[in-house]
């Protein structure tokens, strides 16, 4: 019995998360961003995220257009072995769009990672991502330049 405990979170247990934080928002924002970083000894792809905060969840990266940096989401992210991805501002980060309510500091955010193994099976992985100061790490922030 404990073995199949056991070997049912072997993918989850390859994930590793560490520093799970979120932006805290103003009042009236309805969308910010989550940001942690993994790694993993085998290797494994995030192919969704979830979260009881906010109606949309999406995993996105920032990318340079012309000059101008643009947000896109991003279907799946693959966390090779060794070398540790970080989901930052400016970066790849998870984005919760939609926001059920404002996110203050020091509140606990619930995040899902969907991970698949090298087995092509999916688990989740649950987060607890602390909010923290809206001004925390935002050298890029999501401004537009024109």
């Amino acid at each position: 019995m404990l073995t199949s405990l056991v070997a049912g979170a072997a993918v989850a247990a390859d994930l590793e998360i560490k520093e799970p934080w979120v932006r805290g928002t103003v009042p009236a924002q309805k969308a910010t961003g989550a940001f942690m970083q993994l790694s993993s000894k085998g290797g494994v792809t995030l192919v969704g995220v979830a979260s009881p905060a906010a109606k949309v969840v999406e995993l996105h990266e920032m990318v340079m257009d012309n000059n101008v940096m643009r947000m896109r989401a991003v279907p799946r992210l693959d966390v090779q072995p060794g070398k540790p991805v970080e989901l930052k501002p400016g970066s790849y980060h998870v984005m919760l769009i939609d926001l059920n309510k404002p996110l203050a500091k020091g509140e606990v955010v619930p995040i899902t990672l969907k991970v698949e193994g090298k087995d092509r099976k999916v688990e989740n992985v649950e987060v607890k991502a602390e909010v923290r100061d809206l001004t925390a790490a935002a050298p890029m922030d999501h401004k537009h330049h024109h």
